[in-house]
């Protein structure tokens, strides 16, 4: 303890070690619920801080502890969320999956919640009549559909009048017949282009004005796929590439109008997203029947028909609990500094650093071994086998 008795600046360490000790306990008694991420993220810095005073004297340690400091609180800022209060939000696509789910958890934080669905008389819609609260009026919303989007832009005005609309989550989308780009017909393109991009900004340009009185929050549900190619989602993954690159302009072009914007990338959650068994039939006899004759006799009958087979797995390898996908929506509706670009989800973001910072040889390496299929094209095994035997 020499350095703290030998020099003023050691004597300045320990009084703003000791202040900002004291003004800590005072947040952690105003805010209970906070108290242990206030004693960790800020009483940590402050006791630091006198031990850097005590080994580094009162230079190194009042440089440390500043920067100690700086961490903490920009850790601080970025969890801190605001409070619910009456905020309003909108949340598109809440028949089903996250956003139906997303619908029940915003309401019973107290929320105002317009649940956009698609079928104002299906299961969906019905149930959130009968579990939520008051609060949570129901739109019949088909975010293709021009009228339908003006419509629902006019009962939330008239609602939420002056305050305007705190929250906007873009999160209605479609799948589509995962398979190879070249098997998918145009209509699978054209229809994810429709749903998941053109929907989402005709959803956002309507209801920004709204967002420009409170300042509020757009919130666009893109996906991994929309962050980094991925095999058999060629019309889904441009698509969502197209509202991730929307959402990164927004966020630019808002921020004067004090507007945040968010794009979540989850990975792989077990939603509904992929259709029913009808639809399955559906899309395979229209991708059957839009197929030119060479390209399959190449590709054969057996892959043609086992595309439907990753179908049927893709709920095997996707997480039922969509807590985190919840929670990151959440963090960026509230957070007073909301992430651009969130990532729920196991292994969400390792492809995502191996796509930006790896050859990009290695990244297809890497995803060929993680997505691999013993699925092969019909000419492909049948030059693999020639090779074989010579």
């Amino acid at each position: 303890m020499d350095a703290l008795a030998g020099g003023p600046f050691g004597w300045f360490c320990a009084g703003v070690t000791v202040l900002f000790g004291v003004t800590v306990l005072c947040v952690a008694k105003r805010s209970p619920a906070e108290k242990a991420n206030v004693l960790v993220w800020r009483l940590l810095p402050a006791s630091l801080g006198l031990l850097c005073v005590a080994a580094l004297g009162a230079g190194g340690g009042l440089a440390v502890f500043c920067g100690t400091c700086l961490v903490s609180s920009a850790y601080l800022g970025s969890r801190a969320l605001l409070p619910v209060g009456d905020k309003a939000v909108l949340v598109t696509g809440s028949d089903t999956g996250i956003g139906h789910a997303l619908a029940k958890y915003l309401d019973n934080l107290g929320f105002v919640v317009f649940a956009g669905v698609l079928n104002k008389d299906g299961p969906g819609a019905e149930e959130l009549r009968r579990t939520c609260s008051r609060r949570l009026s129901l739109l019949q919303l088909d975010i293709t559909n021009a009228t339908q989007v003006k419509e629902a832009y006019l009962k939330v005005s008239e609602k939420v009048q002056n305050t305007g609309l705190w929250g906007v989550v873009n999160n209605a989308g479609v799948l589509g017949f995962p398979a190879d780009g070249e098997l998918l017909p145009m209509s699978t393109y054209r229809r994810c282009m429709e749903v998941n991009f053109f929907g989402a900004v005709e959803v956002s340009k309507t209801f920004l004005p709204l967002l420009r009185k409170s300042q509020g929050r757009l919130v666009n549900m893109s996906s991994m796929a929309g962050g980094i190619p991925l095999p058999r989602y060629a019309a889904y993954g441009a698509s969502k590439a197209a509202l991730s690159m929307f959402s990164g302009v927004m966020r630019q072009e808002l921020s004067k109008w004090g507007i945040k914007v968010a794009a979540i990338h989850p990975s792989g959650f077990r939603t509904g997203i992929q259709g029913t068994s009808d639809l399955w039939d559906k899309q395979e006899k229209e991708l059957m029947e839009n197929l030119p004759a060479d390209t399959r006799q190449d590709y054969g009958e057996d892959y043609l028909l086992g595309l439907k087979d990753y179908l049927l797995h893709m709920p095997a390898y996707c997480d039922a609990d969509l807590s985190p996908v919840l929670s990151a929506i959440l963090h960026a509706l509230l957070a007073k500094r909301p992430q651009g670009l969130y990532t729920p989800g196991r292994g969400a973001y390792v492809p995502l650093c191996i796509f930006c910072y790896f050859p990009l040889w290695f990244y297809d390496f890497f995803i060929g071994k993680m997505l691999s299929t013993e699925s092969v094209p019909r000419v492909l095994r049948t030059s693999e086998a020639e090779s074989k035997n010579l």
